[in-house]
């Protein structure tokens, strides 16, 4: 049965079971809002970069750049993957250089803090470790200590959206709960 929440497949049966009545009862969207009752501010790509390098800056100073962060609509979270972290090497004269992209799938423009800084200290983490091993965890729990938790409320999140059909934070949420910062 494990197969009806395919986000959630790694976790144990029991948390499965919970989410599955949550389901039932049609009450994970409102368990989500309720720990996480405002989405983020961060709207443009130029705000998502400025969060990401406040990131970088603050825990990985030694790391390579990132050159561009933005959010991408052509990442398709259900299939796909949350965030991409992309490197490209060319040659500079007689170095190589390498230049870091890091893309945040579109629908988190509307998600809470959160979920973006989950997403944002992963991409982030495969500056220093390239493979998903104990290594990179634990730089994501240095730079996030509830990494793992915000992790799987995002997969409970998408186990929302799959199995509900409704964002939980869109466009007028969001709007009307965040003060206007410019």
């Amino acid at each position: 049965m494990k197969s009806d929440l395919p986000y959630l497949r790694s976790y144990p049966e029991s948390l499965q079971d919970q989410a599955r009545e949550l389901l039932a009862r049609g009450g994970l969207g409102a368990v989500l809002q309720r720990k996480y009752p405002q989405a983020h501010a961060v709207r443009s790509d130029k705000a998502l970069y400025d969060y990401a390098q406040t990131l970088r800056s603050r825990y990985l100073r030694n790391a390579g750049t990132v050159n561009k962060v933005l959010f991408d609509n052509k990442i398709h979270v259900v299939r796909h993957a949350l965030g991409l972290h992309t490197s490209v090497s060319r040659v500079q004269g007689s170095r190589l250089a390498a230049k870091h992209e890091i893309r945040i799938a579109a629908m988190f423009k509307q998600a809470p803090d959160e979920f973006l800084r989950m997403i944002v200290v992963h991409e982030l983490a495969h500056l220093r470790e390239k493979e998903h091993d104990k290594a990179f965890y634990q730089l994501c729990t240095h730079m996030e200590p509830q990494y793992h938790q915000y992790e799987f409320d995002l997969r409970l999140y998408l186990t929302h959206i799959e199995h509900a059909g409704e964002r939980l934070w869109g466009t007028e949420t969001a709007e009307n709960s965040q003060p206007d910062l410019r």
